[in-house]
């Protein structure tokens, strides 16, 4: 919890086993550009928890080929079990898996909270008929999405894929990830806004973006329908929390995007 009283929940963060944080981490970044901040461990984003009063955090890693979409649902789960209440995991999906019913029953076995794709990194389109039976049993299990959105580089993630699955799958809780279109927020316009089950985190978006254009999405879309993510381990939560405290938003709005709706989309429990 802030010192102005908040309670921070940071609904987008990666982390992967010790064994291999440091080369999944190193791979995002050849892919981004970039240089991350943190290592990936839970560790690490445990430090980041004690330094700047992180409440909990929504943890989840991407499968690039279907044969590890088990280890890493495992790894989320034995997570969340070990966190004594600081985590909530979503589980991994990959779109050419020959069993998507079952890894999604398997999910809702580790009482995962919902699923990550990644469309760029998995290489998908997201309107890809391959998906459409992950969209549809998300739908009926009624599994939020936590989905990646923009790529200037690729046409798998970009507006254009998005809005005929929101529009196709109306009960689907989808949260497009980056204010809903990394790299091409400049072509957004307002045609993601105005969807009840669309929902954005506000993840990678300060280092490309000045604070105050990323106010204005929130405003186009809606506080309640914005949540706080830091996108660790490219990004500090702490920093990028201490930068979106700085936008001068509402109380009432800092306490939705901050806790409240990721308290509601992913089912988190208030901390006995």
């Amino acid at each position: 919890m802030t010192e102005q009283g908040y309670e921070i929940i940071d609904a987008h963060c990666h982390i992967f086993p010790d064994a291999i944080a440091v080369a999944a981490t190193a791979a995002t970044d050849r892919f981004y550009g970039t240089h991350a901040l943190h290592d990936g461990t839970v560790a690490s984003l445990k430090t980041e928890q004690e330094t700047y009063g992180i409440d909990h955090f929504v943890v989840q890693s991407v499968a690039t080929n279907p044969k590890q979409v088990a280890a890493i649902n495992r790894f989320i789960s034995q997570t969340m079990e070990n966190g004594k209440g600081d985590f909530t995991g979503l589980g991994s999906l990959h779109p050419d898996s020959s069993d998507i019913r079952g890894d999604i029953e398997r999910i809702l076995e580790a009482g995962l909270h919902g699923v990550k794709l990644h469309p760029d990194i998995q290489h998908f389109p997201m309107d890809d008929v391959r998906c459409m039976p992950i969209y549809e049993l998300c739908e009926e299990k009624h599994l939020p999405i936590l989905m990646h959105t923009g790529d200037s580089r690729y046409d798998y993630s970009n507006p254009n894929r998005l809005l005929p699955v929101v529009k196709h799958f109306s009960e689907l809780v989808i949260v497009g990830a980056h204010l809903g279109g990394w790299s091409v927020w400049d072509r957004l316009g307002d045609q993601l806004a105005g969807y009840e089950h669309l929902y954005f985190d506000c993840s990678s978006c300060f280092h490309w973006l000045q604070p105050e254009v990323v106010k204005r999405f929130i405003r186009l879309y809606g506080a309640d329908h914005v949540l706080f993510g830091s996108d660790y381990p490219m990004w500090s939560p702490g920093k990028e929390l201490e930068t979106f405290l700085s936008m001068g938003l509402t109380e009432g709005e800092n306490r939705m995007i901050l806790a409240g709706n990721a308290r509601r989309i992913y089912g988190i429990s208030e901390k006995v």
